[in-house]
This record gives C-alpha cells, structure tokens and sequence, in this order.
C-alpha cells in the first residue's frame, strides 16, 4: 500500500485525509478527522476546574477506552463523570437509521438477553438524548463518533479527539479534582526540561504504536481490498514484534522504562481486545499477545495497575464487535489456557518462543 500523503497533520493522533474518498473506494478503511478540538485549561471559556466534565463513552470502542483508562489511572472517576452507550450501535430498524451510537439502558445484549448494567441514559444535556448524533445536533454538526467530553456548565462539546482528551486529563489533573496523591499519580506526559528525551520517546512511540497498531488493527479489519489487508496485517505484528523486543531489551516494566506512561496507555485498548476480539474480528490471526512473552507480561503488569481492570470491558467488546457482524452470533471463548479477562490475572500464561507456532 503506498503511504497517503501526511497533510502536516500529526500522525501520532489522526490519519491523513489526502484522497480518502479514492482510497475508500479502493477498499482501504480511512478514519476521519475529529471536528471538536477545544482544550480543558487552555480555552479561557473552559477552565479545568472538577464536576464540569462529563464524557459520553462506549466501553467496546478501544479510542472511548484510552480516555476512561486515563480517568481512571488518574484518579478522576470521582471529579469527571460518565454516560456510557450501548455496545451495538443502531441497526436498520432504527427510526433514525443504523450506525448510531445509543444510550438505552433497556438495550438486551444479544449473548444473554441481558441488559448491560454499565450502559447509561444521556444526563449532562438534561434533555434525555437517545443518540450521540443529537448531541452533535445541538452545536449544528453532523458528526456522530465517540468519545466527547462535553463541559457541563456551558453546554458544550470541548473535544471529540480521544488522543487530545487524554493529554489534557493528564495535564489538569490535578486542578480537575484528581483525588489520587500527587505522588503516586502517573505523569502521562512529564513536563519540563529534564524529560525532553521521555518526550520525545513517547512521541515516535505513539506514532509506530497508532499507525501500526491502533487504527492498523481497523486498517486490517475493515478494508475490502486484500492488498490493504496484507499491508497492515504486516505492519500490526512487526510492530508487536518490535515491542516485544524492546521490552525484552531494556527489561523495564513499561514502554519507555519504570514509569507507565501515554505510550502504554495508548497501546493497552487494542491489546486487550486482540486474543478474545481482534484474533478473529479483525483478521489478525497470525499470533495472540501469549505468543510475545515480553507483551503479554506487560499487558498483564498494566491491568493489574489500580482502576485499570475497571476502565473496561470485554462484554461490550464482544457485544460492540459481533452484535451487528453478519449474523449478529457472538463467540463465547476464547477458554484456552484460560477464559478472557482472567487471563490477564497470569502473566505467566506467555507462551516462550521456543513454544510458539
């Protein structure tokens, strides 16, 4: 596949937009541009201050996933609240029609013919709105993805940028109401001078880790066309490869060394869903996470991290990834070496090179 041009836009947070109809027409899966890209402490009309944000999230969708784990990890659950949407997007029979994100908490999950308790009514508007796309309706946009975070006293939309949302949360956390001690709160993205070269670091790795590995997983899944396919089928286990080589190299317990940081929380979404979701759903068969020994530790090491497990969920996954598939079956394993998430529980389930296929 020949590289898109870059448009100057920063590849660590959104795809180039050069010919994205012709490539879509092509067969290639292009993510589009957020529109909403106001910033918390910044803007002088959004002041970081707590109880004004809400985020209106979806637990399947692995970009909603990076900003709940980042509330989560810095101790802002209590301070930022959450509406959380019904994993299987609108279908055909909807009067607004499919594709849309809905909060129903009557919704039945089509694995148990359950409701899903996490999932939310819509409360920060007052006005109960069904869809995320009514959200957008009141700011007079078309757009309809998720995550937002919307500042409840003016009533408007900051940001619909998941990668911008988390540096921001990281960067206010404190003045957001984080109740988690300043010592023992992670600095997703350490400032000043002395952490240059970290910077810098966390930079080139959420670039390799979003084009490779975040947006190559749905470059992988969703385009039709078997050359864009392989290309990025490719691109997502070299990467894993070189991730795992590196974690082996330095022996440290995240990315970028003893600290978790911005380049493991933007990893983690998409390895969590790859064994018991992406193995199938998105194509990428050719090994799961237990066969990088050096990942699968560290995936392990980071959902053990406090507030992490609880920043997910793999119900929705399932529920978000194969309830509107082909025929809407949901898998019900994978249950070898052991049922998913508990798995996550063992780091020593990794699979030694000398054992894998």
């Amino acid at each position: 596949m020949t590289e898109a041009p870059s448009d100057g836009i920063d590849a660590s947070v959104e795809e180039a937009q050069a010919d994205a109809d012709a490539r879509r027409r092509a067969g290639e899966f292009v993510r589009g541009r957020s529109g909403f890209r106001r910033a918390i402490g910044v803007d002088p009309d959004y002041p970081a201050a707590p109880g004004r944000g809400r985020l209106y999230v979806a637990l399947n969708c692995p970009w909603c996933h990076r900003v709940t784990l980042a509330r989560s990890v810095l101790g802002l659950t209590q301070s930022i609240s959450m509406d959380v949407a019904f994993p299987t997007r609108t279908l055909d029979d909807d009067p607004e029609g499919p594709g849309f994100w809905e909060f129903n908490p009557e919704r039945l999950s089509s694995l148990d013919g359950q409701t899903l308790p996490e999932c939310t009514s819509e409360t920060a508007t007052g006005k109960a709105l069904r869809l995320a796309i009514f959200i957008y309706q009141e700011e007079g946009s078309s757009e309809k993805s998720l995550p937002i975070l919307f500042d409840k006293k003016s009533q408007r939309i900051v940001s619909n940028e998941s990668a911008e949302i988390v540096r921001m949360l990281g960067r206010n956390a404190e003045a957001l109401g984080s109740v988690m001690p300043a010592a023992d709160r992670p600095q997703l993205y350490p400032p000043g001078a002395n952490n240059a070269a970290l910077r810098a670091d966390i930079d080139a790795l959420n670039e390799a880790i979003y084009v490779n590995i975040n947006n190559g997983a749905y470059k992988a899944g969703f385009s039709s066309d078997q050359s864009v396919y392989r290309d990025a089928f490719g691109r997502y286990f070299d990467e894993l490869a070189r991730l795992d080589a590196r974690l082996a190299a330095h022996g440290k317990a995240y990315l970028t060394g003893d600290t978790f940081t911005e380049a493991d929380l933007r990893l983690y979404p998409t390895l969590y869903r790859h064994d018991p979701v992406y193995y199938i759903r998105m194509k990428l068969n050719g090994a799961k996470i237990l066969d990088y020994p050096h990942v699968w530790r560290w995936l392990c090491r980071v959902y053990a991290l406090p507030g992490v497990a609880e920043s997910g969920s793999l119900q929705h996954c399932r529920q978000g990834y194969f309830g509107r598939s082909w025929n809407n079956v949901i898998p019900l394993g994978p249950f070898a070496p052991m049922a998913y998430p508990e798995a996550y529980r063992h780091p020593e389930l990794a699979r030694e090179p000398s054992s894998q296929r």
